[in-house]
């Protein structure tokens, strides 16, 4: 690991509605995530773990403070810059899979590349060595409906790695899945995360997958104080 921050995010704040509504989600939010670490984030349900991703994952803005992403201030960017930084640097795991159901696995996994304008051979060669990545090669041409549960996070394991980023972002990606299920997608990010070199975080509330990542990050509501940890 690097001294260097891949994340870094200093005084973030993040809230929704207003007046009377107003909903504050984050407040004065600080938190470093070093490169090639594999970082979990826990906390309560409603506590702002998927609003953290969702900044961080330049989807959503923050409302106050500084976020930087590999040494850049990306903040405030207009919409086409956050974009663009996006699609370079970052890849996205869901708790659900959302694959297209029209789309086989090999083209689901081809999809970012083909709106990146890869040529679709291209894209569907790189396809095929992240689906063996993952150990589906034999499931390329089938669709969603026909496949498990697993194999679908799978499959949306392979299609977040499509552009080599190099920040992956999963939001309770085995939140969905029996614990078997789990454990194997879980075991296969880890070691995606240490293969391809990646700086990682992954919400979740198992506690015991938690604690097989690097640190653990303890997300407070506000006015508490959020801290990282070692051990739950």
């Amino acid at each position: 690991m690097s001294d260097r921050p891949m994340v870094r995010l200093r005084g973030v704040g993040k809230g929704y509605g207003s007046a009377a509504t107003r909903v504050e989600v984050l407040r004065g939010l600080d938190l470093d995530v070093n490169r090639g670490e594999l970082l979990a984030v826990i906390g309560p349900s409603g506590v702002g773990k998927s609003t953290l991703l969702h900044l961080i994952g330049l989807l959503d803005r923050p409302e106050g403070g500084r976020l930087e992403l590999d040494g850049d201030a990306v903040g405030e960017l207009d919409g086409e810059a956050r974009a663009g930084i996006r699609n370079r640097l970052i890849g996205f795991v869901f708790q659900h899979h959302h694959l297209l159901d029209e789309l086989d696995a090999r083209d689901n996994v081809a999809l970012p590349l083909r709106i990146a304008r890869w040529p679709a051979r291209r894209a569907r060669a790189r396809a095929d060595e992240l689906l063996a990545s993952v150990a589906l090669t034999e499931r390329a041409s089938h669709f969603p409906d026909q496949l498990s549960g697993g194999e679908q996070q799978r499959v949306a394991v392979a299609r977040a790695l499509a552009a080599s980023p190099r920040l992956l972002l999963a939001d309770e990606p085995t939140g969905n899945l029996d614990y078997a299920n789990a454990e194997q997608v879980f075991a296969l990010i880890r070691a995606l995360h240490l293969m391809v070199g990646l700086t990682s975080i992954i919400v979740t509330h198992n506690e015991a997958m938690a604690r097989r990542c690097d640190r653990i990050f303890r997300l407070a509501p506000p006015g508490e104080r959020s801290d990282y940890v070692r051990t739950i």
